[in-house]
């Protein structure tokens, strides 16, 4: 295709160029999350910053490693994936917010997705609707096992992805709340964990890239526990998710030293 960046050794969007991130990258929505995480790399520089996209590169156990934010939802996450994969990155890792949806997530627990329900658009760009949304199992393993090293509550097991927000909070004032409404109860009797909006469209970009990806995330809050008038916090500190995607990426590159 045309590169439309002003610069053309720059991709368009994340205006990052080859070689200057790493084969492992952490992949948050909010770019004001990007120098939190940076914090933890050894010697971090700022790359780009353009649009919704912040990207800082440092190393970790000498491994060049990059953070890179998305925005949110999957048109931009896929975007920041796809031009990643150009500029040399093959194992991703989102982290990020979500709302727990069994009684059992409570505020400030940590979710790892093992796959996604694939209820917004972008995905059905790259794949029929058939095509299951799933997380790399490696990456997926050195995330839940990083949460449990860490001594964090968490649950492993498949996540909601949807494109509108409010649709998910105030789906009764919605033209189709009533498949709104019924979908998420469906959901919940699927022992469905949390809702959020990049993974779904991330683990099928990834699919079709043949490389890794997973997802880890800050339970914010639980609509459901607040229904039932059980305690149910508001939460916002995201480093319980940070530090379990920087252990996963260490003990990803251990794994991966061994296989040269």
């Amino acid at each position: 295709m045309k590169n439309y960046s002003e610069d053309a050794s720059r991709q368009y969007h994340i205006q990052v160029a080859k070689g200057e991130v790493g084969r492992y990258v952490i992949m948050p929505g909010d770019p004001k999350r990007c120098a939190k995480i940076a914090q933890y790399f050894d010697n971090p520089v700022l790359i780009a910053d353009n649009r919704e996209y912040v990207t800082y590169t440092g190393t970790l156990d000498g491994v060049k490693v990059s953070v890179t934010s998305t925005g949110i939802g999957g048109p931009s996450a896929s975007i920041a994936m796809e031009e990643l994969y150009r500029c040399g990155a093959d194992t991703f890792i989102r982290i990020g917010t979500c709302g727990g949806m069994q009684t059992e997530v409570k505020s400030g627990d940590v979710v790892v997705a093992t796959g996604a329900v694939r209820m917004e658009g972008t995905s059905k760009e790259y794949a029929p609707i058939e095509y299951p949304a799933v997380a790399n199992l490696e990456v997926t393993n050195a995330l839940a096992a990083a949460a449990k090293k860490k001594g964090y509550p968490f649950h492993v097991g498949v996540v909601q992805c949807k494109d509108s927000f409010y649709g998910q909070h105030e789906p009764e004032t919605k033209p189709v709340g009533y498949e709104l409404l019924d979908k998420w109860e469906a959901w919940k009797r699927l022992g469905c964990l949390a809702s959020e909006m990049e993974s779904a469209a991330l683990f099928i970009v990834a699919s079709y890239l043949h490389v890794r990806t997973g997802s880890c995330f800050l339970v914010v809050a639980n609509q459901e526990r607040e229904k039932l008038g059980l305690e149910n916090p508001v939460v916002h500190d995201t480093d319980m998710a940070i530090q379990v995607a920087v252990e996963a990426i260490r003990s990803l590159i251990a794994a991966d030293r061994e296989l040269e």
